[in-house]
């Protein structure tokens, strides 16, 4: 069954002068505008991300020069510190890499929602994949956490009420699968461009993860 032909997927639809009245006391705007109102705060989001992301990129680079140039002065006490700092970086840097591809991944497939109409069990991945995204980047960005928190709210909002106009029975178990096939696909694609954005340290500096060789003779 499509959205559209959902009696509150948009305003241009002709309605009964009582259901335009009980629309402008409830405020409830129609479902077409509050998914492209969700696209635009998950853009905004995403650029977020993606700004944060070049700063990351920006300061790995500074570290990982610095670790280098320790290592030829055979500072190894210095590399090591470097060398811990560019692993938290790299962790957060993999968080909201992540992030951005899903939410690029989200914002395609509303946008594919919006423009042609499609059943209500395929808003459920996407919220379930907000909500996700929500989970994993709020302790690196606390402000882009409780934006996509808010959004999952929204879209929630909108299978929920889809739901009860088509009396479709909404599928968790399905829903839930389909929102991790997204999640594993953003994290594959994110593996991939760490690789080639953030060059590999050289072996000296991952010294210190390696055990000591001894030194007693044999």
């Amino acid at each position: 069954m499509s959205y559209k032909s959902l009696k509150n997927w948009d305003r241009g639809q002709k309605e009964p002068l009582l259901s335009k009245l009980t629309e402008r006391v409830h405020h409830q705007e129609p479902l077409k505008e509050r998914i492209s109102q969700c696209i635009y705060r998950l853009r905004v989001q995403q650029n977020r991300l993606e700004g944060a992301n070049l700063k990351t990129q920006q300061h790995d680079k500074s570290l990982f020069d610095k670790c280098v140039q320790a290592q030829m002065a055979k500072d190894t006490a210095r590399s090591t510190m470097y060398a811990n700092e560019i692993a938290e970086i790299r962790k957060m840097a993999r968080i909201t890499m992540r992030s951005e591809l899903a939410l690029e991944q989200v914002v395609l497939r509303l946008e594919t929602i919006q423009e042609f109409g499609d059943v209500a069990a395929t808003m459920g991945p996407i919220a379930g994949v907000v909500q996700a995204i929500k989970n994993q980047v709020q302790g690196v960005i606390p402000q882009v956490g409780y934006e996509l928190g808010e959004i999952s709210d929204a879209l929630n909002g909108v299978v929920m009420e889809v739901g009860e106009a088509t009396g479709q029975s909404y599928d968790f178990e399905a829903s839930g699968t389909e929102a991790q096939k997204i999640l594993s696909e953003a994290n594959t694609v994110a593996d991939t461009r760490m690789r080639e954005k953030f060059p590999e340290l050289p072996s000296p500096a991952l010294a210190y993860e390696r055990p000591a060789e001894s030194t007693v003779p044999r």
